[in-house]
């Protein structure tokens, strides 16, 4: 049966365009018809209900785009992994949807669809499944919701406990020798209330499953603890005059009294699970000082505007992102990028919204606001990697679509065959209700996501942001690193890396040449102003300063002509490189910059030699090392020239270096590697992007281009090249929490329902297991919160 699909089409800009759409989609197969109008860039196709993607594919390959657009919806009354299977099933039958990722534990449905859709088409396409949507509210008004629904659980959590405990205070007096039971009607009392008010919850989602044609947990309990429930009533009903019948009343109380602990247990445990967003959340001041004519204005942060000056008084949240005018501080940096140390902050430096100003007042003028701002892009990437759903995620959905029907046969054979091997009604229905009720399958689809967004949480508080959950899952496979080499691994900006002095002592060669760069922007200049600065020196002022085009400076210190610059100007004031000539090949074969200070009158002759190289950033050695304890091979790729490459690569203990590689080259060079592993690519650049694209993982620098850190799975807050091996670290570790998750949630039912079915497993007892089964699931992820990072502390 054809389906007919509106796609949005863009990229066409004349008749012909439309043609080749036309003629491309027409030789899909199960294409009946298509009709493709110019004018509003949109094709109407009739084709099988499955062909949407095939479609898509062949108007990109005709070389148009199909536009994309993205949603979020908050989903509500999930309470397993079926449920979030049965959302995710009914958002994907809306047409121009293309993918649905329904994350249980976060309770999001992120959607991406095609051309315009109505969100009121998707809500009504989730509350027909059973369930109810909405769009996201902000985050205040989530978390002050979040509060109240926790708040409720807690009440009706300490009342089914408070109906439930006389009931099986007897039970518990049993060992002891006491045996006491309360009258059948006393029973009743406190087990209706239970069955019907409080486990209400269980019996609205059960029914909106069964009319949805499908089954969750709430069917299972619901179910389970009818039947206990009802045969008490039986029993009740049939008991002789003054006989004490065999009630079981307390097994349905109890159970829900213990599935209520376990959903309250579990929501302030996931409430811990996105903790890190809502720590992200908090660094947000609502309110700035706006500064104007000199004027303080009290104004929203959403009432600012580009290049608007903002006072930051010590001690206060910088509002926006921006660029320092005015006063010198510290800031606490943090929760936004990891950096344990204050960063200094001067006129011209950037400062990050959300940071925390130190001793100084401050002015800045905005550069960014709302969504533009570094912290909103970060929250941005930490709210996507935490809605989607990792590969392995895949087995658990096919498992959870057929696991509340296996379930109920099980449940029925169990019924059956007790009964048929003549056991009495009682004991065959007490054992299909505890495999009702142990089968729950919360802990299944909480597993992965529960993992995720710990891992990611944690990952993020220490300057490691993971884009998405493939990148986390993948990343802990890593055979082989291919570090880019300028802003990587080294600083990217030139500092002196040996210097020579033939006349005098270094001291004052390195005074002199500090005096002839006094006031010079040149980023030689600064190398030598720095060195200056860092061994304390005063440097003198120097007169007729001159630049000497494409060759150095010159300038008269204290009578003597002076001048600093390369070998041309060595070469026309008719001087050798003389007994520096053997350390000038040794350093020009390193790929060093070379810098001569000569003394041009009154009598000309060589005074020092400068070599000016990029340095090795400070976690470099370190992270190498990690790398190579983890049997994970490190790779050089870089397009500077070989010499410093090489340099770079003994300093570091790197084999592999491939130098002079085009941009270009370098995304073939990691396809090649990859012939042999998992391959991460680090880097920082423009040129960058694509290796970072084609590597497994792509993991771009902090400080780096947007372009690099679009192109690439996980960002590194600040360029510290020891977050690499631990990204790597807490991919495994996080990884390993959603093996033991799964391993967990299926061990339960393998060992708890054959148990119950066999009858050696109670309605009480399997509703303890089945509690702790989810809440035993997610307190193993939250351990990833103690991780920290090897040698960052």
């Amino acid at each position: 049966m054809s389906t007919p699909f509106d796609l949005p089409i863009s990229g066409m800009t004349c008749a012909s365009c439309a043609g080749r759409v036309e003629k491309a989609l027409a030789k899909v197969p199960g294409v009946t018809s298509v009709s493709v109008n110019l004018a509003t860039e949109h094709a109407r196709v009739a084709a099988n209900g499955d062909s949407l993607p095939l479609l898509i594919e062949a108007v990109e390959h005709a070389g148009y785009q199909v536009p994309r657009h993205t949603l979020e919806l908050a989903i509500s009354g999930m309470t397993c992994a079926s449920c979030a299977g049965r959302v995710e099933k009914a958002l994907g039958k809306v047409q121009g949807v293309e993918r649905v990722s329904v994350n249980l534990a976060s309770e999001r449905a992120h959607i991406e669809y095609l051309g315009q859709l109505d969100p009121g088409v998707l809500i009504k396409a989730v509350s027909q499944a059973g369930y109810a949507a909405s769009l996201p509210q902000n985050p205040k008004a989530a978390e002050d919701d979040q509060q109240k629904r926790l708040h409720r659980e807690r009440w009706a959590l300490v009342l089914a406990i408070v109906l439930a405990l006389p009931l099986v205070l007897p039970m518990l007096l049993e060992p002891f020798g006491l045996h006491w039971m309360l009258p059948a009607w006393a029973q009743f009392a406190l087990a209706t209330p239970v069955q019907f008010i409080l486990g209400a919850r269980f019996y609205v989602a059960a029914w909106k499953a069964v009319k949805a044609g499908a089954g969750n947990m709430d069917l299972l309990v619901a179910l389970g603890t009818s039947a206990g429930y009802g045969l008490s009533l039986y029993e009740w009903a049939i008991a002789a005059p003054g006989s004490v019948p065999h009630l079981y009343f307390e097994a349905s109380a109890v159970v829900i009294a213990l599935v209520l602990l376990g959903k309250y247990l579990e929501s302030r445990a996931k409430r811990q699970t996105a903790s890190a967003i809502r720590a992200l959340e908090a660094l947000r001041p609502e309110r700035a000082l706006r500064v104007v004519d000199g004027q303080e204005q009290d104004v929203a942060i959403s009432d600012l505007s580009l290049n608007d000056l903002v006072l930051v008084k010590p001690g206060e949240r910088f509002p926006v992102d921006g660029e320092v005018v005015e006063g010198q501080s510290h800031a606490d940096e943090a929760l936004i990028s990891g950096e344990s140390l204050p960063v200094p902050k001067q006129p011209g430096d950037k400062v990050t919204g959300g940071a925390i100003n130190g001793e100084g007042r401050m002015v800045i003028r905005t550069l960014a606001l709302g969504t533009e701002t570094v912290l909103a892009r970060i929250i941005r990437l930490v709210e996507d990697a935490q809605a989607a759903k990792a590969p392995i995620q895949k087995l658990v959905d096919k498992v959870s679509q057929i696991f509340v029907p296996v379930v109920l046969l099980i449940a029925l054979a169990t019924l059956l065959g007790w009964w048929f091997y003549g056991a009495p009604i009682e004991t065959a229905l007490i054992n299909a209700v505890a495999v009702l009720v142990i089968a729950c399958p919360c802990a299944l689809g909480l597993a992965t996501p529960t993992a995720i967004m710990a891992g990611t949480g944690v990952a993020a508080r220490h300057g490691i942001l993971i884009k998405d959950a493939e990148a986390l899952e993948r990343a802990h496979e890593v055979s082989a690193v291919v570090f880019d080499k300028t802003g990587t691994l080294t600083s990217g900006t030139p500092q002196i890396a040996h210097f020579s002095a033939l006349e005098g002592d270094e001291t004052r060669v390195l005074q002199a040449a500090g005096a002839l760069q006094r006031g010079s922007e040149h980023p030689l200049a600064k190398a030598v102003l720095d060195a200056c600065a860092a061994r304390g020196l005063d440097v003198p002022d120097v007169t007729d300063s001159q630049s000497l085009t494409g060759r150095g400076i010159a300038g008269t210190l204290q009578g003597r002509r002076l001048a600093l610059g390369n070998r041309r100007l060595l070469e026309e004031t008719g001087l050798t490189p003389g007994a520096l000539a053997e350390s000038a090949t040794a350093w020009e074969a390193e790929g060093r910059t070379l810098s001569w200070l000569i003394e041009q009158a009154p009598q000309p002759h060589v005074l020092g030699l400068f070599a000016f190289g990029d340095t090795l950033k400070s976690g470099a050695l370190s992270a190498i090392q990690q790398l190579t304890a983890r049997h994970i091979s490190s790779h050089l790729l870089t397009g500077d020239n070989r010499g410093s490459a090489r340099v770079v690569a003994q300093a570091l203990g790197i084999e592999d270096v491939h130098a002079e590689v085009l941009p270009a080259d370098k995304a073939a060079t990691v396809a090649e590697l990859k012939k042999t592993g998992v391959v991460a690519m680090v880097g920082d650049g423009i040129n960058d992007a694509p290796a970072l694209a084609a590597a497994d993982i792509g993991i771009a620098m902090g400080g780096g281009t947007d372009v690099a850190m679009h192109a690439a799975g996980i960002t590194l807050m600040r360029g510290d090249p020891r977050l690499v091996p631990a990204a790597l670290e807490i991919s495994r570790k996080t990884y390993a929490k959603i093996r033991q998750n799964l391993f967990w949630a299926f061990i339960y039912n393998v060992i708890g329902i054959p148990l119950a079915a066999f009858g050696f497993l109670n309605p009480v007892l399997a509703g303890a297991a089945m509690a702790f089964s989810s809440v035993s699931v997610v307190s193993n992820a939250l351990l990833l919160k103690l991780w920290k990072p090897k040698d960052l502390e």
